[in-house]
């Protein structure tokens, strides 16, 4: 071959090459270029690297969030560290691929306050290994201030300083006072959702008021995930103060309380097949109920609870059903949310007796079973049911049965109808666990500790309006009408006389703090009582921050 040929052929190969496509780089590979999950997972592909990457809370090339102000708020913030996130996810490296684990993972880092609208998704598939990307947007994690709120005609305030991402490691502090209508009180607080990293929580907290004192302390390792193996943890938490007898909303006796329990246990599981996780927790626990009348107020001695002192091993079995939605504008506004349609069932049995330490001989029940049910038209249905009581010299005592039914039905492209019926029926409970229902518990046009009973039942109606407004680019607002009908029966600690159905109708203003660890729903309410006694207002104003709608 001559050198003119030779040249030729380079030639011609080096035109080949240039004109072949070009193999895309890892990092260029869309996620819809990537074979479907199916595919990934019965191929035995497995997880490669992982990429972790934090959004800050403003939107830079967002005009709208382009501004001095939010840039600043950027700047001061300390973003969350990558090892905090890593602590949260239920995969590394060398795993195989489940598109099931990357979704529990996703609804696992929703439930940490310090960030927003986590996305955990494959980004590239190559040599059967996939990469995958953990996105998420940080959110303004200090809370100092003022607070204030209204409900059931009465006041509270306080000044608080919370900390929910520390140094951008997830750990929460807080300092805080707080003022209403029993107390005075100040509480620090600590808590770490993981422990020099591992699956370990932690938590300490001191209250001092101006009626007593209390603390917690826990250390526990949960069932982080539906496929994790085995738990264990304690806990100790004591509390005393003055509680308050009420009868139509007034105090009619005080007395001292004293309570403090203890609980250690362990769980294990052999994680989820099939659907299900089944678990199994064996633990002891100690609960005892100390109190006294209070020196200032004689009168209150024939209405003070007597104590008890309950200590008992127990037994609990524990059965989930992995079924999850995302949706959003459901109970919260313009935020991602988490359903569970799943049947979940769990049972506890225990046995109290003088050898633990107990006061008297008792075998324990508690029981909760709930479902989700997915209707026609994108309506969906929860139920929730719950039992617990003991049983003393062959009869039943403080014996609580609770259910609720939470109903959703879209009314249009932003508006949404909510309806809610709970009820609970009581058999001698104990004097210091009456039920209550007033302005605070769901019948917003009554005072505080309006109607008490050994029962009660609790019916709202809510047609619910999500805007694409927005305050600042800080909140996003919504509204709601709503109708509210309840009563008590049976037995109080009071005595107070039933007034039978109670019902009060009214609007308010719901704001969603979106940039907010706080993550809360602010509620403005005008509610309007249609029944009670002639004492109370004809209207009632409402100021109270809630996790929900």
């Amino acid at each position: 071959m001559t050198t003119l040929q030779r040249l030729r052929h380079c030639l011609a190969a080096a035109f080949l090459i240039a004109c072949a496509p070009a193999a895309p780089a890892r990092d260029m590979i869309e996620p819809r270029a990537l074979p479907g999950t199916a595919e990934l997972e019965t191929s035995g592909a497995r997880i490669g690297a992982v990429t972790l990457r934090v959004e800050p809370i403003f939107d830079p090339s967002d005009e709208r969030e382009a501004r001095s102000l939010f840039r600043v708020a950027d700047r001061l913030h300390m973003d969350t560290r990558a090892s905090t996130l890593r602590a949260h996810l239920l995969f590394e490296p060398g795993d195989p691929y489940s598109q099931r684990v990357l979704d529990e993972t996703a609804r696992k880092l929703r439930e940490q306050r310090y960030i927003r609208e986590p996305v955990v998704r494959p980004v590239a598939f190559h040599d059967g290994v996939v990469d995958v990307e953990v996105l998420v947007h940080d959110v303004w994690s200090t809370n100092p201030g003022a607070s204030f709120g209204r409900t059931g005609g009465a006041n509270s305030s306080g000044f608080e300083f919370e900390e929910l991402n520390l140094f951008g490691f997830g750990k929460q502090v807080s300092l805080g006072f707080k003022k209403n209508t029993d107390r005075t009180s100040y509480t620090a607080r600590w808590h770490d959702p993981s422990v020099w990293g591992s699956r370990w929580q932690d938590t300490v907290a001191i209250t001092r008021s101006d009626d007593g004192r209390g603390y917690e302390l826990g250390l526990e390792r949960p069932f982080y995930s539906l496929d994790a193996r085995w738990s264990a943890g304690f806990s100790a938490v004591q509390d005393s103060g003055t509680d308050r007898v009420y009868a139509l909303g007034e105090t009619i006796a005080e007395y001292q309380r004293d309570t403090n329990a203890f609980d250690v246990h362990f769980g294990w599981s052999s994680g989820l097949h099939e659907g299900y996780a089944h678990r199994w927790i064996a633990g002891f626990r100690r609960e005892n109920a100390e109190f006294a009348a209070e020196p200032a107020a004689q009168s209150a001695t024939a209405l003070v609870p007597r104590g008890r002192e309950l200590a008992f091993p127990y037994l609990r079995f524990e059965s989930l059903q992995d079924d999850f939605e995302t949706t959003r504008n459901h109970d919260q506004i313009a935020r991602t949310e988490d359903l569970y349609f799943g049947r979940r069932f769990a049972v506890e049995l225990g046995w109290a007796a003088p050898a633990f330490g107990a006061d008297r001989s008792a075998a324990l029940l508690s029981a909760q079973a709930s479902r989700g049910f997915r209707l026609a038209h994108e309506r969906s249905l929860f139920v929730s049911s719950e039992l617990s009581g003991r049983l003393e010299n062959g009869a039943p005592a403080d014996t609580l049965l609770s259910s609720q039914l939470r109903y959703y039905r879209p009314t249009g492209a932003r508006s949404m109808f909510f309806a809610a019926l709970s009820g609970a029926l009581g058999s001698k409970l104990d004097a210091d666990h009456g039920l209550v229902l007033d302005g605070q518990f769901g019948l917003r046009g009554y005072p505080l500790h309006y109607q008490t009973g050994s029962s009660r039942a609790l019916l709202t109606f809510e047609e619910r309006l999500f805007t694409n407004w927005s305050l600042w680019r800080i909140a996003q607002v919504g509204g709601a009408v709503f109708f509210d009908a309840g009563r008590t029966w049976g037995p109080s600690v009071g005595g107070g006389e039933s007034l039978g159905t109670l019902t009060d109708v009214g609007f308010g203003l719901r704001l969603g703090n979106s940039r907010s660890a706080l993550a809360n729903v602010l509620h403005l309410d005008v509610a309007f009582p249609l029944g009670g006694d002639p004492s109370i207002r004809n209207v009632q104003f409402l100021i109270q921050t809630r996790r929900s709608f």
